[in-house]
């Protein structure tokens, strides 16, 4: 990923076999980490339960807050593809007790329909 397009807040997919040691500490014992989309420090990780949002907070990034969102709380979502002239593709997740979604940005190197594919899986 450039360093252009995280600093914009752009999402591009990790190696998942590079998170595994570093995330088992907050995974159940039968969780599975499916797909994982990095943002600057930040990470958004689909299991096969839940979706976890990684907020590396501070200059140091040494505080780190987990948000787990478990699939059946996720009442309605959508994608945006990527256009011409938007070169960003965009997720949002409304999610059960929150009045505004969650939003999310994938840079063009990112398959938004992927993303959508992982989420009707766990969700429908």
């Amino acid at each position: 990923m450039g360093i252009f397009s995280g600093l914009m807040g752009n999402a591009s997919e990790m190696d998942i076999e590079e998170l595994r040691e570093e995330y088992s500490k907050i995974l159940t014992a039968d969780e599975n980490l499916e797909r994982a989309y990095k943002l600057v420090r930040d990470l958004f990780i689909f299991t096969n339960k839940r979706i976890i949002l990684v907020d590396k907070q501070g200059v140091t990034g040494k505080k780190i807050e987990y948000h787990s969102i478990p699939y059946n709380n996720i009442r309605h979502y959508c994608i945006e593809s990527s256009g011409h002239f938007d070169l960003d593709a965009e997720l949002k997740l409304w999610v059960a007790g929150l009045n505004n979604p969650i939003t999310k940005q994938f840079n063009k190197k990112c398959n938004i329909y992927e993303v959508q594919r992982t989420l009707a899986e766990y969700i429908l």
